[in-house]
């Protein structure tokens, strides 16, 4: 396994929009699992591909308070979502230490592939639902602060641009 390059906002590749995933062979397997390595260092609850520059449809979570619950969630589609939303705070591995509230649907049903490409549906609400909206937005190419105010939004952009420079600086 292997620790992989997190992308900062705004990096324009955080942009793209991710492929499906042909087939979940051993290629898409140690994907996976460089990518839950990657979250759990980091540390964080969710990681989608497109954050580590590979624009492929996989999803990686875990909400338990052990960090022992891996969930994967390959070619992942929402097909239910909750008329009723809810607002949660939100962070993101791309755009560090920055949180800020995002509406959502409180609920959300999902169909995916699991490790085996087996296809499985799952039923989410709280930590689970934001989490896998979050992460699938990514597989769109959009990182939740582009729900926010523009204002916030280049606040965000600007700081992190800033910080980019001052640690190349150093370097």
């Amino acid at each position: 396994m292997a620790l992989l390059n997190v992308l900062c906002y705004p990096d324009p590749r955080l942009h793209k929009v991710a492929k499906p995933v042909g087939q979940v062979d051993a290629r898409v397997k140690k994907i996976v699992a460089d990518m839950a390595e990657t979250m759990y260092e980091a540390p964080g609850v969710g990681l989608a591909a497109t954050q580590v520059d590979i624009h492929e449809r996989i999803v990686v979570i875990d909400v338990s308070d052990e960090q022992n619950e891996l969930r994967v969630f390959i070619n992942p589609e929402i097909i239910w979502s909750s008329p009723e939303k809810k607002s949660w705070r939100e962070g993101c591995l791309s755009v560090p230490d920055f949180y800020d509230e995002v509406e959502r649907p409180a609920q959300v049903k999902v169909r995916a592939l699991d490790l085996d490409g087996k296809e499985f549906e799952i039923d989410a609400d709280g930590l689970l639902a934001v989490c896998l909206q979050h992460e699938m937005d990514h597989l769109q190419g959009k990182v939740f602060v582009e729900y926010l105010s523009m204002l916030k939004r280049t606040r965000v952009s600007q700081k992190l641009k800033k910080r980019a420079k001052e640690l190349l600086g150093e370097r």
